[in-house]
């Protein structure tokens, strides 16, 4: 029988997830396969049956798949202290690297190398959508009914511009009637499994061949401790709580500067936008665009676009690109006046990020016991299947829209944007005959979009 591993310390699991908040690059295979690798394989901190089984949960729900998983990992070695500090050093950092990069963007966006960088990764961009789309479909759309679902998904939001909220509850009744009436149109993952379209290869990849396993600290016969164990009064208290979090920070933001403000409808939209997420960050930015865009106005379509290129290429979470979204609101919007910008897009940058991942710990500090008391049973996921069928045509349409405002900048009445066309092809292929990974798609496009605009000015 192996031994048993000591507890880790608080202050060893602080200084890891600090470092898995600078280095947690590559999406959520990639942050899912370096925690698989780092915990279950390396360090020993939890066993591949808790860390799947906790994974199965925070694929459920709303929200980013892996910063939920680290919270929950948190929560397990040291209750909710170790929830708050593993979920939050996931995503500080990258919120610190993206509002400087949105303050460099904004600045000094007109520098000439630098538009050449935003140039050649905008036609990658869209390639990278596609492709996001194009995986999500292998992995989602098995079935006639769950490819249907996708085809209405892209024309309901496409053609009738429909809303992303309407697609994702209509999307989810139909999931519960396929459930009741047609199960097999379904094909739901069996339970302890991954069910995101990229977990399971990054929890395979990330396995060695011949690994001589000790006990866990978190292993399949650890009982839960009594402060963590499910109760319906810790449920009630817990959900209280974060309510009434939520509740004294929007009144506050009302009390001060009015529920018309940008800092208030920032933090009701980017509250509902937390929990629509499902499917991940490609699927809510659609409704963050449908908004931010088309609505209030906060940003324009090429802002948008080179916020996700931006948020591509840093460490966190892909949905940190409303981090993005929020400084530039804050900064177009001059909340404090034309003399203060920077603090404008500080502020409105830390209320889109603090309403869109409070939800996230609410979910884990309350539904964790629940799901810990639920260990031997299945998990339920005929809705999640439905709605995540959906996403694909949203993310379709997504890269629709991105590829309209790069190959069209000023409309379709002008001329297409063969350059671009050319780099987005190029960056396809990488992406879909050459399997080259997103971060070397997103540089090679940079490289070749400061190359562009060198050549440009020794021309001119």
């Amino acid at each position: 029988m192996p031994e048993q591993k000591p507890d880790v310390s608080l202050r060893e699991a602080f200084w890891y997830w600090l470092k898995l908040g600078f280095i947690s690059f590559g999406g959520p295979a990639g942050q899912l396969g370096m925690m698989h690798q780092e915990l279950v394989e390396k360090r020993r901190w939890i066993s591949e049956k808790r860390f799947l089984h906790a994974l199965n949960y925070t694929m459920l729900l709303p929200g980013p798949e892996a910063q939920q998983l680290a919270t929950y990992i948190g929560w397990l070695l040291h209750g909710k202290r170790g929830a708050f500090i593993a979920g939050g050093l996931f995503i500080l950092p990258s919120f610190f690297i993206l509002s400087a990069l949105a303050w460099l963007y904004l600045a000094h966006g007109d520098v000439p190398l630098l538009q050449g960088v935003l140039y050649g990764i905008k036609p990658a961009v869209t390639a990278i959508v596609l492709f996001a789309a194009w995986r999500l479909a292998k992995k989602t759309l098995h079935t006639p009914a769950l490819a249907a679902l996708a085809l209405l998904a892209l024309i309901g939001i496409a053609g009738f511009k429909l809303p992303f909220p309407l697609i994702v509850f209509a999307a989810a009744l139909i999931g519960l009637v396929l459930m009741t009436w047609f199960p097999a149109q379904l094909k739901a993952p069996v339970a302890h499994a991954p069910q995101s379209p990229h977990a399971a290869e990054a929890v395979q990849a990330s396995q060695p061949a011949n690994t001589v396993q000790t006990a866990a600290v978190i292993n399949d016969q650890s009982a839960v401790p009594a402060r963590q164990r499910f109760s319906w009064r810790k449920l009630i208290v817990a959900l209280t709580i974060g309510i009434v979090i939520w509740l004294a920070a929007i009144g506050l933001l009302t009390a001060v500067y009015g529920w018309h403000s940008t800092q208030t409808q920032l933090a009701w939209f980017f509250t509902k936008a937390a929990l629509l997420t499902f499917g991940g960050a490609y699927a809510v930015l659609p409704y963050v665009y449908q908004a931010a865009i088309e609505q209030y106005q906060w940003l324009t379509a090429l802002q948008m676009i080179d916020g996700l290129a931006l948020g591509e290429s840093t460490p966190g979470p892909l949905i940190m690109v409303v981090t993005f979204v929020g400084f530039i609101a804050g900064w177009s919007q001059q909340l404090f006046g034309p003399d203060s910008l920077l603090q404008a897009g500080i502020l409105a940058a830390a209320i889109v990020t603090f309403f869109t991942f409070l939800p996230s710990f609410l979910f884990i500090i309350a539904g964790a016991p629940l799901v810990e008391a639920s260990r031997q049973q299945a998990t339920f996921t005929g809705p999640l299947t439905a709605v995540t069928a959906a996403v694909v045509g949203v993310i379709v349409n997504l890269a629709l829209f991105f590829g309209y405002y790069v190959l069209w900048p000023a409309g379709l009445s002008s001329q297409v944007d063969w350059v671009a066309l050319l780099l987005g092809l190029v960056a396809g292929l990488a992406l879909f005959k050459f399997e080259q990974s997103i971060m070397r798609v997103l540089s090679g496009a940079a490289i070749a979009g400061m190359l562009l605009s060198v050549l440009s000015q020794v021309v001119s």
